[in-house]
């Protein structure tokens, strides 16, 4: 059976445009956006929730010191919470926990000023990323870099993702270097 090369009556999408073997699909439109530019409830996949849960419960941890079975329970009470990848939320809460120092250590040398000087919400997304740069390597770092920026957007202040983007930027490549070296050699295509 062959299709037609007009698009389906009605105002169907537009047939898409041929790809060469290795070029990347064309940009997604942007509906999926919030005014900020953070994605909706709706687009976000269920790792990215957890990602989202995690965040609320490791800034319980840095601003109220609640023991983390209590911040565990109420983070789990939650709106929403049964959509998330309740494993990776579990791998994020408690392993950026027990290693806190561990991540603070990896993430002083990168900044401008002192940790305690660092927004609780940035200081939480960048343990986050830390945890999955060193933990999740099925992840892209890109993957890792991308929704940290997208939850610094989210939750943080004004600026605050361009400050976790430099951090993030600058640990990648220790953490992830052979992957960050063969990603920004191999060739983009500009869209």
């Amino acid at each position: 059976m062959t299709l037609p090369d007009t698009p389906p009556q009605g105002g169907g999408l537009p047939p898409e445009a041929p790809r060469t073997p290795g070029s990347r699909p064309p940009r997604q439109s942007r509906t999926g956006l919030t005014s900020t530019g953070a994605r909706k409830a709706a687009s976000k996949s269920a790792r990215s929730r957890s990602r989202e849960f995690g965040l609320q419960a490791l800034y319980q941890h840095l601003v109220g010191r609640n023991a983390l079975a209590d911040i565990d329970l109420f983070t789990r009470d939650l709106a929403g919470f049964s959509k998330c990848d309740v494993a990776h939320y579990d791998a994020l809460l408690t392993g950026c926990v027990a290693e806190a120092p561990a991540l603070d250590a990896l993430l002083v040398p990168l900044l401008d000023r002192r940790i305690e000087e660092i927004s609780p919400i940035e200081h939480a997304v960048m343990w986050i990323a830390a945890y999955e740069f060193s933990h999740c390597l099925e992840i892209p770092w890109r993957v890792v870099l991308n929704e940290s920026i997208e939850l610094a957007k989210e939750f943080g202040g004004t600026d605050g993702h361009k400050y976790v983007n430099g951090v993030l930027n600058k640990l990648a490549p220790r953490l992830r270097a052979a992957e960050v070296a063969a990603d920004r050699a191999a060739p983009r295509e500009r869209g």
